[in-house]
């Protein structure tokens, strides 16, 4: 198939960890044997990236003239690929879109749309596509549960502390790394309140975000600024616990990579987590609730490290299988199409 891969995110030189799972499902289709454009944002807040979207839909579009087009977000970038991409066009809902369409009518408006033109609608959790139906009624019945998938041959097992030492991270007793942006919705703060109350251990963060000056010279609180997708695996192996405590996560991939590299984590029970997170891998929290936090990362760090029931779980969730799936989607969207009578002159 020839394939137009539409998203408002996707990384680059610039920002190599944006929309990394955009890229990993693209080059996971590729080396099943279609060919693929794309027309993609690769930077946070370029001055009107989404006309550029629209622009570069259109062009490529035209000049690659695709069987199907694969977009991530349902708007804007699903909505480009249905009404630009000249093709049938499968979408896939990955949280913040539907989260707009909820708060505002003009997206949710365009949201609806966009839905209903599509050939398919993909949901990365269950939790998700319920959601999702609640606010676009033209998605129930028709929206596939396909999360994003890990790579499993990059996020493996590995020796923890030949890890620490090359990344010269030496925690004193338990090893607690959290990954992502220091936001609200990641709930950080919290994270490092309830931790220095534990007084034992060290807590990492790799990443940045507004919240980085309220964490700074905490007790046993190390910033480790944004690091590449590519040097994650190192660090979940230098890792005893990874923590995902998020207000939300419509799905919480770090939390399935994290796993994959056998490591137990503490993830919140808000999205996407308890459908993939069972009790020998971890522990699942109310992300607003500090004693039950504190009680969760004392339940993870005695539990096995590595952590095999982690790995174990993650496994289903290959990424290689993932890309079967969508795969199948894919065709059965440019089939319907061929398949479809021509409009009568």
């Amino acid at each position: 198939m020839r394939i137009l891969l539409v998203s408002q995110m996707y990384p680059s030189a610039d920002e190599p960890s944006l929309g990394t799972f955009v890229a990993d499902l693209e080059t996971a289709l590729a080396a099943r044997g279609h060919e693929l454009a794309r027309a993609v944002v690769d930077r946070r807040g370029a001055r009107f990236r989404h006309l550029t979207l629209a622009r570069d839909v259109v062009r490529t579009a035209h000049r690659f003239r695709p069987d199907v087009v694969y977009a991530h977000f349902l708007v804007p970038a699903g909505l480009l690929g249905v009404l630009a991409g000249r093709a049938p066009a499968l979408l896939t809902a990955h949280g913040q879109d539907v989260e707009n369409a909820r708060r505002s009518g003009l997206v949710r408006a365009a949201t609806r749309l966009a839905v209903r033109r599509a050939a398919g609608v993909v949901a990365v959790s269950d939790w998700l596509r319920r959601r999702l139906e609640g606010v676009v009624p033209e998605s129930s019945g028709r929206t596939e549960v396909i999360d994003c998938g890990v790579d499993l041959d990059r996020f493996r097992p590995g020796e923890r502390d030949a890890a620490r030492e090359e990344l010269g991270w030496h925690p004193g007793g338990t090893g607690f790394l959290c990954a992502g942006s220091l936001s609200e919705r990641k709930n950080v703060r919290r994270l490092a309140r309830v931790f220095v109350g534990r007084g034992e251990g060290s807590l990492a963060f790799v990443g940045d975000g507004p919240l980085r000056s309220a964490l700074e010279g905490m007790p046993g609180v190390t910033l480790h600024g944004p690091v590449s997708h590519a040097e994650m695996p190192l660090w979940f192996r230098a890792a005893d616990v990874v923590c995902q405590p998020s207000l939300v996560e419509p799905f919480g991939l770090s939390t399935l990579e994290a796993m994959a590299s056998g490591r137990t984590v503490v993830a919140t029970s808000v999205g996407g987590p308890p459908e993939y997170v069972p009790s020998a891998a971890g522990v699942l929290v109310d992300p607003r609730d500090e004693d039950g936090l504190a009680a969760a990362l004392a339940t993870a760090a005695a539990m096995p490290r590595p952590n095999l029931a982690a790995r174990a779980a993650a496994e289903p969730h290959d990424i290689q299988r993932r890309a079967e799936l969508i795969e199948g989607l894919l065709e059965h969207a440019a089939g319907a199409s061929a398949d479809a009578p021509a409009a009568s002159a």
